[in-house]
């Protein structure tokens, strides 16, 4: 099941490369601001709470969506870019086992607990 999960994602993943080449923006932007949603950890600077939810928010695939579709349909492409970079950065994420944050602990996702990094012998 995790591995038709992953594929699932991967699937979403270039969808939104197959539909950035659709606006203006060039390619190499994409992959500059690509790690960007993850500026939102910086919430985990005040607390778990705060953390998780503004985490949740730039990695919620439902907001991703309604701006890719709000910047289309207004001829926002700035919006679309938007959408598409959060789509696919959330896309990505999951396929690496990020999920979204449960607010107790920033390793506590919707697709389980992060491991521990192995420690050296």
């Amino acid at each position: 099941m995790k591995n038709l999960l992953r594929l699932e994602e991967a699937l979403e993943f270039f969808l939104a490369i197959f539909l950035l080449q659709s606006l203006p923006q060039a390619g190499w932007l994409y992959a500059v601001l690509f790690l960007a949603p993850d500026l939102s950890m910086l919430g985990y600077l005040v607390n778990t709470r705060i953390g998780a939810a503004c985490y949740n928010l730039a990695h919620h695939k439902g907001l991703a969506i309604a701006l890719y579709v709000a910047g289309v349909y207004f001829q926002m492409p700035w919006v679309a870019f938007t959408g598409l970079l959060l789509f696919g950065h959330s896309a990505l994420d999951r396929i690496l086992g990020y999920g979204l944050k449960y607010p107790d602990h920033f390793k506590h996702t919707h697709l389980g607990w992060l491991p521990e990094p192995k420690k050296k012998q």
